[in-house]
């Protein structure tokens, strides 16, 4: 049984959001959040969008950027390996406002140090852009490392949530 795939964009102080759903026996679950023509970004038909499984996502995503909002709540879908999951739900333990390491990540995990860098492959796979909070992840020396939606948007995320004071110019 193939599963349609639905999509709607989300316009945000980051330029439009894409976010994708499929439906599952509770309902649809976002499948993925990313930045038009990002890495990651599925290939989808404008006859598939659909507004309509979207409304909280978009609460929840309005909230955010209004500064009203510092968790998502939202069921969320993705395929990955067990170890990629085990990743991607540790980005959920990251509090808004604040940063951790690659290293701490790793730590958090029991993921040995010479397996840090299959951590970072985890994180640059995350479908769930901004959902899923892996912009809270930075290098040792508080170095903005990769991140799938361009260093500059994790810069931008970093200072709405307050980790990061604003450059002054």
């Amino acid at each position: 049984m193939h599963r349609r795939t639905v999509h709607t964009v989300h316009p945000s102080p980051l330029g439009d959001l894409l976010l994708t759903a499929c439906a599952g026996p509770g309902g649809h679950a976002v499948s993925s959040l990313s930045l038009p023509g990002g890495p990651g970004t599925p290939a989808l038909r404008q006859e598939d969008r659909d507004d309509r499984p979207f409304t909280e996502a978009h609460r929840q995503l309005e909230g955010y950027f209004a500064g009203r909002r510092t968790r998502f709540d939202l069921p969320l879908s993705a395929p990955g390996s067990a170890f990629r999951q085990r990743v991607w739900q540790a980005l959920d333990e990251i509090p808004y406002g604040t940063t951790t390491t690659y290293g701490e990540l790793a730590a958090r995990l029991g993921v040995p140090r010479s397996e840090m860098r299959a951590v970072g492959r985890a994180l640059g796979a995350n479908p769930h852009l901004l959902l899923r909070p892996c912009h809270r992840v930075i290098g040792a020396d508080g170095s903005m490392r990769g991140y799938a939606g361009g260093v500059e948007n994790k810069v931008w995320l970093l200072t709405h949530e307050g980790a990061l004071q604003p450059a002054l110019l």
